[in-house]
């Protein structure tokens, strides 16, 4: 077949400025072949190379005792004792969902879970952070139903417990939705698998799935902004099979008992390009591919092809040569093909043959670790100083306002499509703060959650991007959870807009910071940049995974209000209203600064609430919402009401940080409340569990009716169906 001549308009079709084209050539020193420009585009685009990001996130803490294995693997690695080890990471499938919305989070999950047991981990835990646009655009409702279901139906079929997340709707996410896919897995600390290569003449082996044409482009598409050309983009979307998924689990971990494996790489984005690439880069090697060897199911594909697919349930690995029957059998058992279809070499090149002809010879070094790194310029994001003005309104017209919209309505429509008990070791499932699952066979626990408040982040970067560590932070302690080490999802629109990088460079700082003074490292990510359609880009959405550990279950706080517990507010409450979920959902005004984070009184009001569980019966953070809706909400899930004796407005919705809710039986309030004066820590009686109805201050509604309306919101919403309740 002959190949397309290289010319500007295809150079600009494969994401390359012409400045990077001039350096390819001063690389090779010849124009590139179609083969080879096409393996440039995939290693220098932004969702590979982070070209943009890159000097920013090694400012991030990365390291510290517990941690096994920090960002640059395919998941980060952290120690939880007793010789085990949780592998977990957090990646994007944006752009992909927007097109195609049932496959493009379905290989979401699917990426996601391969990045955790390519490392040697069995995945125990699956959390999903969702952004859509409003319910009343023409595409949300298909977006939801359609990521909704993807997801489901790849975790489910896979079989990994879905059991946290996040699901937000704002005008910003109307042209890109945010798919931000979160797994964690166990594994022996001991026996971690790395990608790097090592050993010279070693056998480089395809596993898994066939390669089709599916996905050709998908991460150079996954680099750029959507136009009214978006549906020409959907044959860049991967076609997901969790059953064969499955199979490939089992065939990996089963291989990896057997001591043949040097290293091992999940072909996820621009598929054998990559994991090729990456391990031969890491390992200081070359790479000679023979691409006639590899597993094909469509036919006449070419060496581009091959070369950038994304066709999902594939690995790639460097293999003991003397090992090869007995991993040949264990794939060929799960039905899975084994292919040996290339070698390390000891030249730094990446060298590909397809039927006898040389398709590439490139500088394998030049396409990882020499892609284009950009200080991008950035202005910094100017602060309001000025709190919003907001109109009277009454306490439970304001709880109904929160409740009857989307974003803070009961998701049980969401989680309740996904198997969230499957492994039979779910502890706390989704629908109030982390999720717990347990370590199998031990009194051990693990805790997840998700977090960001979009914003706060565009309101005030830095703050933001501490505030989203710290709500983490937060809602980990709230379970009883020693927090341990984070992941990050970094959502941004357009890096070469000084003002959206300034909101990347701000909310890193935030992070970082927030990071550093809680000792709650990152250990893995991801950057997903260019999150902008004509012209639009999304709110800043730098989405923080957070996991914790639970040393025994005794030491859980999963409970519920009973009848006359007490309700106690650890932490000061000043009633800052500025970009609240109050503001925005009653009245529609996103104004003011985001509240400010002391980090101090973070790790202090969490360090006091782990110590004195034993007197908790319940407890959550307090974020979005405020205190009124906290309250609701672990009232509402008890089955129970309460009376909060507050009717001031800002003290009910104000969103000030370090500060968390717990229900206690008289008793324990007692002990808090005398532990917290001792400690220094401020702890505040604020009303009661118990009744039928909803009272704040002189204010009060009928519980089953505003449950009716929290239980209901969501699903109208999607449906079209959307009442003014405020």
């Amino acid at each position: 077949m002959q190949e397309p001549t290289i010319t500007p308009d295809l150079i600009a079709a494969h994401g390359l400025k012409p400045d990077e084209y001039d350096r390819i050539l001063q690389i090779i020193g010849r124009e590139p072949t179609f083969t080879e420009l096409g393996i440039f585009s995939a290693m220098w685009n932004e969702h590979c190379s982070y070209k943009s990001s890159k000097k920013w996130l090694r400012t991030l803490p990365t390291s510290g005792p517990q941690v096994i294995c920090g960002p640059g693997e395919n998941a980060g690695v952290v120690d939880i004792g007793d010789g085990q080890a949780v592998v977990f990471k957090m990646e994007s499938h944006n752009h992909p969902s927007y097109i195609e919305p049932h496959q493009g989070a379905a290989t979401g999950v699917g990426g996601i879970l391969r990045d955790v047991f390519t490392m040697g981990a069995r995945p125990i835990a699956a959390m999903d952070a969702l952004s859509f646009g409003r319910p009343e655009h023409p595409k949300t409702a298909h977006l939801v139903k359609g990521v909704v279901e993807g997801i489901g139906a790849y975790g489910n079929a896979f079989g990994v417990p879905n059991v946290g997340g996040e699901v937000r709707f704002h005008r910003s996410y109307d042209g890109n939705c945010l798919v931000n896919a979160f797994a964690a897995g166990l594994a022996d600390a001991d026996k971690i698998f790395y990608s790097a290569a090592s050993g010279i003449g070693m056998p480089v082996v395809y596993l898994g799935a066939k390669t089709g044409r599916d996905g050709v482009g998908g991460a150079t598409m996954a680099s750029a902004e959507f136009d009214d050309t978006i549906e020409e983009k959907r044959p860049t979307v991967q076609v997901g099979d969790p059953f064969t998924e499955k199979c490939l689990l089992e065939a990996c971990l089963e291989l990896m008992q057997t001591d043949s494996v040097i290293s091992i790489q999940d072909m996820g984005a621009a598929g054998l390009t990559c994991s090729a690439v990456e391990m031969g880069d890491k390992g200081g090697l070359g790479i000679k591919l023979i691409l006639d060897a590899v597993p094909q199911r469509e036919t006449a594909m070419t060496a581009y092809e091959m070369m950038l697919s994304e066709s999902q349930e594939r690995m790639l690995m460097v293999l003991k040569p003397e090992k090869e029957a007995e991993a040949r059998a264990i794939f060929e058992k799960w039905d899975l093909d084994f292919a040996i279809v290339g070698e390390t070499i000891a030249e730094d090149r990446f060298l590909i043959i397809h039927g006898n002809e040389v398709k590439a010879d490139l500088p394998l070094s030049k396409l990882s670790s020499s892609a284009p790194e950009y200080d991008r310029p950035w202005v910094e994001t100017p602060v309001a100083t000025a709190a919003p003005d907001l109109p009277a309104i009454t306490p439970i017209k304001a709880l109904r306002a929160l409740i009857g919209s989307p974003s803070y309505a009961h998701k049980g429509w969401v989680w309740e499509q996904y198997d969230t008990q499957v492994g039979a070791d779910t502890i706390r499932r989704p629908g109030m703060g982390a999720g717990v699952v347990r370590v199998h066979g031990t009194s051990k626990a693990l805790a997840f959650t998700s977090d960001v408040t979009p914003r706060y982040v565009k309101a005030n970067p830095f703050e933001g991007g501490k505030q989203a560590v710290a709500e983490a932070y937060r809602n980990l302690s709230a379970v009883g959870a020693l927090p341990l080490a984070t992941t990050d999802n970094l959502n941004f629109g357009n890096p070469e807009k000084p003002e959206i990088m300034g909101q990347f460079v701000g909310a890193i700082k935030g992070i970082g910071a927030a990071c550093a003074a809680l000792d709650f490292p990152i250990v893995s990510g991801n950057v997903s940049l260019y999150n902008e359609t004509d012209g639009k880009g999304i709110l800043p959405t730098p989405t923080i995974g957070g996991v914790g550990l639970i040393d025994d279950l005794s030491n859980l706080i999963a409970g519920l209000p009973s009848e006359g517990d007490v309700a106690i507010v650890i932490g000061q409450t000043r009633g800052h209203l500025g970009q609240s979920a109050l503001a925005a959902e009653a009245f529609g005004i996103e104004e003011g600064d985001a509240p400010h984070v002391d980090l101090a009184a973070e790790r202090r009001h969490g360090e006091f609430l782990r110590a004195n569980r034993a007197h908790v019966t319940s407890a959550t953070d307090l974020s979005d919402g405020g205190l009124a809706l906290a309250a609701f909400e672990m009232a509402e899930t008890a089955g129970i009401g309460l009376r909060l004796d507050s009717g001031d407005i800002a003290q009910l919705f104000g969103e000030d940080q370090a500060r968390y809710l717990v229900a206690c039986t008289p008793e324990g309030a007692d002990a808090v409340l005398k532990a917290a004066e001792q400690a220094g820590v401020p702890a505040t009686q604020v009303g009661v569990f118990g009744g039928m109805a909803v009272q704040m201050g002189d204010d009060a509604g009928d519980l089953a009716e505003l449950s009716d309306l929290y239980r209901t919101a969501f699903a109208r919403a999607i449906r079209g169906d959307i009442p003014d309740h405020a």
